[in-house]
Order: structure tokens, then C-alpha cells, then sequence
């Protein structure tokens, strides 16, 4: 039977309690497809981490990681620490170094999930951003200079490099490629930066001759906002730089009901170094402890990294057992409009698995 390996960081905030759920269905899904197990182990890394020890994770935490076919990761950030320590430290340290630099982000309406768009149902909203993530304007290069004085400059610098451009917008033809509407929007604001967005648009215009089957389109990004709300149904793949594709899918899981149920793919299409997957809804401090917090961001994640460790199946039966509990809408978040538990969702989506599996 395979054993697939995978590293748990839960990280912080509600991290630990939407993890460990994924964690628990993981298993399930495994016990009742029969063909594979999950080998599951927990790195205490975080905020607590950096208290103890004055580090996110350890210095040789990402070497520790290498050994691993993938990585389930909770959340990082504390409000009593700087944002830029916990995102830099652990989560960005992670993506950067094994070059996880497709950033795969799904959005679409579940069944039984209704919407802040009116009039709009699965049919029209169904979409994948893909963000580069690493490079671009969350490259780190830059700094701060006469720090204190009237003349302080601080400096981020975006950096785009052809190998990085081509290689994600490559993977986006590919993943559009794949999906029944053949149809790849890119995303910049090349009108206003001049340099490295023209430059993304010239990549993607030599390229797209490679993938006849596929239908492009531009846009800058100010404009997709707007093409986001009021014709959703016209969106199917979307490519971006590192932040515009960071905020687009902020937009995309608030238009597909919530934060709480969106998924990402931190990928190494290589596959020489494992790949990372996560909710995207933050530490969510505020909600930490109550034991309401959404897992389904976590379940969706776990099925995007079983389809990723060549689990199609086991993939397929978790999203059915999950829409099957947000169709009967009894089993509802509170950021869903419902009043159950973590506990209360998991324990639902628990029982849908065994019927599906029956």
C-alpha cells in the first residue's frame, strides 16, 4: 500500500484547529478508499515558536521538510508580532526556498452556498487564479535607509525575470488547457508600470501561439474587479503577478461566499521538493479558541494536495462529502450564515464520506 508522507505545520491563531480537522478527515479518506495512507507529522512552528526561540522555525526546517510528498500548513501571523516576521519566517521562508512558484487558488460557488453576488449561482462563478509566487513584488529586495530621520526612503523592489514570467504563465496555459472552457485571462496593470507589467504582457504575447486551443484575453487589474462582480461568468482561468493574483483571490473566496472555505496550492510542478497546501483565511486571532472556526478552506486544501499526490479518487470523494453537507445546510459555518461548530462541520463531513464510500 502507498504511504504518502506529509508535514503538518498548524502554525497559529485558528490554524491548529482547522488542521487538525483536516488532518482527521485526511485519514478517513484514506481508511475508506483502501489504496494509500497518510503519515502525518506535526512541526510546532510559529508564533509560540519565535517566542521560544527567537525564529519562526528552525534554521534547518526547510532541509526537514525536503523528505516529505507534501506539506498541510494552518496560517501565520499573531497580532503581537510584526506581520512581516511570521509571513517572512515561515510561510514565505517555505515557498521561496523549495520554489513553490505556482500559486493555485480556486474559487467557486459550493452547493448550497449562497453568494454576495445576486442572481449568481455555481453556473457563472466557477474560476482559477494562478499567482506567481516567487518573485515579483514580494521578492524582497529592497530596504530602508536613514531610518528615523526626515529623509527616510523604504524601497520594494518588483523583480520579474523571464524565467519566472514564462514558467508560470506556461503552467496557467496548461491548467486552462485542461478545464472545458480553454479560456486564459492575464492580468496586469501595464498601462501605469511601464517596465515590468509591459514586460509580462510581451512574455505572455510570444507565448500564447504555443497553446492554439486556448483563448486569451488581457486585463488590467483595476478593471478585473469590476469584471469580477459584474460579469463573473465570462472569468474561467486567470494570471497574475504575486500581488494582484494575492488580492483577485481575496476578492474571489469573499464572491464565492467566504474567506473560511478557500483553498490554495503552493506547487512545485517539478516535483523535486514537495508542495505546500492551505486555507487561505489567515490566523483569524479573533476566533481563535471558540471552536468555530471554518475547516472547509482545510478540507478543500487536503483534496487539492490528495489530487496533487496522484489521489484523484480519494480527491473526488472528499469534495462530494463536503458539498454534499453545505447543500443540506444543516451542518453551517458561521461565516456561511449557519451556527456549527468546527466539531459540528467535520463530525457532517465525516458522515457524508462514509455514505459516499457506502
Amino acid at each position: 500500500m502507498k504511504t504518502h508522507r506529509i508535514a503538518s505545520i498548524p502554525g497559529d491563531g485558528i490554524g491548529p484547529e482547522v488542521i487538525s480537522a483536516g488532518v482527521e478527515v485526511l485519514r478517513a479518506v484514506a481508511e475508506r478508499d483502501g489504496g494509500f495512507e497518510v503519515e502525518v507529522e506535526t512541526f510546532p512552528w510559529g508564533a509560540d515558536y519565535y517566542r521560544a526561540n527567537g525564529m519562526m522555525m528552525p534554521e534547518d526546517g526547510v532541509d526537514t521538510l525536503r523528505g516529505f510528498d507534501a506539506i498541510y500548513f494552518g496560517s501565520a501571523g499573531d497580532p503581537h508580532l510584526p506581520d512581516h516576521i511570521t509571513l517572512w519566517g515561515l510561510r514565505l521562508k517555505i515557498c521561496q526556498t523549495l520554489d513553490q512558484y505556482a500559486n493555485v487558488r480556486p474559487s467557486r460557488l459550493l452547493a448550497g452556498i449562497e453568494g454576495p453576488l445576486k442572481g449568481v449561482g455555481p453556473d457563472r462563478l466557477d474560476w482559477v487564479i494562478v499567482r506567481e509566487n516567487s518573485e515579483g513584488e514580494y521578492s524582497g529586495a529592497g530596504g530602508r535607509v536613514h531610518q528615523g530621520l526626515p529623509e527616510e526612503v523604504g524601497l520594494d523592489v518588483s523583480i520579474f525575470t523571464r524565467v519566472g514570467v514564462e514558467r508560470i504563465q506556461r503552467f496557467a496555459f496548461e491548467l486552462a488547457r485542461s478545464r472545458p472552457r480553454k479560456l486564459l485571462t492575464l492580468v496586469t496593470k501595464s498601462n501605469a508600470q511601464r517596465h515590468g507589467m509591459v514586460f509580462w504582457d510581451t512574455v505572455f504575447d510570444r507565448i500564447k501561439g504555443d497553446y492554439p486551443d486556448v483563448r486569451t484575453d488581457k486585463m488590467l487589474v483595476d478593471a478585473m474587479t469590476t469584471r469580477m462582480v459584474l460579469k463573473p461568468e465570462s472569468i474561467d482561468t486567470v494570471v497574475a503577478t504575486n500581488l494582484h493574483a494575492d488580492v483577485l483571490s481575496d476578492l474571489a473566496a469573499a464572491l464565492s461566499g467566504s474567506l473560511g472555505i478557500a483553498p490554495t496550492g503552493n506547487l512545485r510542478p517539478e516535483r523535486d521538493f514537495p508542495s505546500m497546501f492551505e486555507p487561505i483565511h489567515g490566523s483569524a486571532f479573533d476566533i481563535m479558541g471558540k471552536g468555530i472556526a471554518n475547516p472547509i478552506g482545510s478540507f478543500w486544501s487536503a483534496a487539492m494536495m490528495l489530487e496533487h499526490l496522484g489521489e484523484p479518487g480519494a480527491a473526488g470523494r472528499l469534495m462530494t462529502a463536503v458539498e454534499r453537507v453545505t447543500a443540506a445546510g444543516e451542518a453551517m459555518p458561521r461565516d456561511l450564515g449557519g451556527t456549527a461548530s468546527t466539531r459540528e462541520v467535520t463530525d457532517a463531513v465525516l458522515a457524508a464520506l462514509r455514505l459516499e464510500n457506502a
